[in-house]
């Protein structure tokens, strides 16, 4: 073996003398034309090494023509066959190409600066007699791959490329396998067409791509054709730990809100020019899964489309950073709005599901549609079975420099009020059930900012319910007979009604009560005045009344009062001087302070009051006030 070994290495070192380099490199030039069908320009140096292997090697390959050539490579190295050299023939075992910038520039016709030399290309693989015995493998070391089209501003470079090609010499088939670096991201890229010459001439031909790496993996496998238009047809299968960082990774905008986190999609792809339909989408983010179809369009804006059904939905995750109130539940949040991610791409889908989980909140059977364009958001609600009724309206956002714009159109049908006022306001002392509609719009750089500019209308019907924290009956009849006797601690107590009846005109977050009618089967209450909703505070005067007198024959008892303070926590206070005026001791006192001369009956009270006779005035008292000066 050693003395064979020996001799095939005296019989090359004998060769490397008897071969003329520059032989070796007008055929290494000509089989590399043959097999590629390409013309490479040489512009630097060449060197010839036969001994101990053989292989040619070419300094500053250019590939292409013009100021932006489609290939430059610093150096392209031919490695020849052992044996065929010791018989004194040039066969290339392999090449590679060392730091290679390779550039594709696209046009909007298909068409690109490769197109020429793909024609070649195909024509080498149709006609070439030493295909047979031609070398079989490529590889880039260190290479750049620059993706270009300027009319729809596309400009991706990837890095760090080192790939050997299979290339098709007996088979058909042609493969690439290697890493790439893509936003600082390195990839495993594999990729297969089982007929190379059918896919030159953009004839249709089996296509399989994997591509593996930290932000995604993704696999394809199906067919390929470019002519007369891409065309692309098969199963694509997805996976990433984190969608949002996938999008912040290839470019897009940060989205705002929470969620988006473990993402998976398995669906039928057929991809027409810019067009891609995903059909019997199987798709699962945050760990909601949905069945449906979607469509991406390229052309010009990015756009999804499509309509997904889900079993369970649960938007926790989105709104879980949509902070209404501050931590204490007692002022508006007055952090910053941001919807910078949603201008990069539109959206309109159509969103059903059977149950949908919202934080505190459980929504029914619920479909809603989702349009996104220009950074302007449209949720449109066409049914929700939420808080034992049924919700249907609108909700529009649209992003601007300071902050954003809120307009907002809802119905609420049948549904029960504590629990709606309460997520939604953080009003929870009114219960029972009812309607609430509303129509509003605002704008600013939080919720604290857009509370200030609200505009609008809202109204609210109930029935069935009652008043928690209040009873207002009790608190009347304890009046009626007593009026001095102070109010007690009614604050625990409830107050039934059997209709309630609300309307509100909103201008600049100042509310103003036009009616509020609460009607029960012991108590009337009649409301009017106006309201902060920056502030949260109440500032209303009414009148309750008892729907039944204590004894027959006389009025029912009737008592103006103040509800005054913050809405979480009112205060409501009677009018002081309808209650001494009700005082049969206390109102002459009344009209002393307002009249002098009411003096003597002032004084009369005193005396019953506190039990002292007429005769024990003092003489202080018997004087004449003096003249204030």
């Amino acid at each position: 073996m050693l003395g064979l070994l020996l001799v095939g290495a005296g019989a090359l070192c004998a060769a490397s003398y008897l071969i003329s380099p520059d032989a070796v490199r007008a055929q290494v030039l000509v089989e590399l034309r043959a097999v590629t069908g390409l013309n490479p320009t040489l512009r630097g140096a060449t060197s010839v090494t036969l001994f101990p292997t053989g292989s040619v090697s070419f300094d500053d390959v250019v590939l292409g023509e013009g100021n932006k050539p489609a290939l430059t490579a610093e150096r392209l190295t031919a490695q020849l066959r052992f044996f065929p050299l010791l018989a004194g023939r040039v066969e290339i075992a392999n090449v590679s190409l060392t730091k290679p910038t390779i550039m594709v520039e696209l046009q909007d016709n298909g068409s690109s600066n490769w197109s020429g030399l793909i024609d070649a290309l195909a024509r080498s693989q149709t006609s070439n007699p030493l295909r047979a015995a031609a070398f079989s493998e490529m590889r880039i070391k260190d290479g750049t791959v620059v993706v270009r089209n300027p009319a729809r501003k596309l400009d991706e470079t990837f890095s760090d490329v080192a790939f050997s090609l299979a290339w098709p010499s007996i088979s058909k088939s042609f493969g690439a396998t290697g890493q790439l670096v893509w936003h600082n991201e390195p990839l495993d890229v594999n990729f297969t067409l089982s007929d190379f010459a059918a896919a030159l001439g953009g004839n249709r031909t089996g296509l399989k791509l994997r591509i593996g790496g930290k932000p995604i993996k993704t696999a394809f496998e199906g067919s390929i054709s470019v002519k007369p238009t891409v065309k692309i047809e098969g199963n694509l299968s997805a996976d990433a730990a984190s969608l949002r960082y996938v999008l912040v990774w290839a470019g897009q905008k940060p989205l705002p809100g929470g969620g988006f986190g473990h993402f998976a999609i398995k669906a039928k792809a057929d991809v027409v020019g810019s067009t891609i339909g995903l059909n019997n989408v199987n798709v699962d983010l945050d760990g909601n899964s949905a069945e449906g179809v979607l469509t991406f369009v390229t052309d010009g804006r990015q756009t999804l489309q499509g309509t997904l059904a889900f079993d369970k939905l649960d938007l926790t995750p989105y709104v879980s950073t949509v902070k209404l109130l501050t931590a204490n539940q007692r002022e508006w949040n007055n952090g910053p709005i941001t919807l910078d991610g949603l201008t990069g791409t539109d959206f309109d889908l159509r969103l059903s599901a059977g149950n949908v989980t919202m934080a505190d909140a459980k929504l029914g059977r619920t479909a809603i549609g989702a349009n996104l364009r220009a950074g302007h958001l449209t949720v449109t609600i066409g049914e929700a079975q939420a808080y034992g009724g049924l919700i249907k309206g609108s909700v529009a956002l649209a992003a601007f420099d300071q902050g954003i714009d809120l307009k907002s159109q809802l119905i609420f049908s049948d549904i029960d009020l504590e629990s709606c006022l309460g997520q939604l306001f953080g009003l929870r002392r009114l219960e029972g059930k009812g309607n609430i509609t509303f129509a509003v719009d605002g704008s600013g750089d939080s919720v604290f900012g857009v509370t200030q500019t609200l505009n609008g209308t809202a109204s609210l019907t109930g029935h069935d319910g009652q008043l928690s924290g209040l009873d207002i009956e009790q608190l009347l009849r304890r009046l009626e007979r007593r009026p001095l006797s102070g109010g007690g601690d009614f604050r625990n107590g409830r107050t039934p009604y059997d209709s309630l009846a609300v309307t509100l005109k909103i201008a600049q977050g100042k509310v103003t009560v036009d009616e509020v009618k609460v009607t029960g089967p012991a108590v009337e209450l009649a409301l009017a005045g106006s309201a902060s909703i920056p502030q949260r505070e109440l500032d209303l005067t009414g009148t309750a009344s008892l729907v039944t007198a204590d004894q027959a024959g006389t009025p029912a008892f009737a008592l103006p009062f103040i509800v005054q303070g913050s809405w979480d926590d009112p205060i409501m206070l009677p009018d002081a001087e309808a209650l001494i005026r009700r005082s049969g001791a206390a109102a002459p006192l009344l009209d002393a302070v307002r009249d002098r001369r009411a003096r003597d009956a002032a004084r009369s009270v005193i005396e019953r009051l506190t039990g002292r006779s007429a005769g024990a005035v003092p003489a202080s008292d018997q004087t004449p006030a003096a003249t204030p000066k």
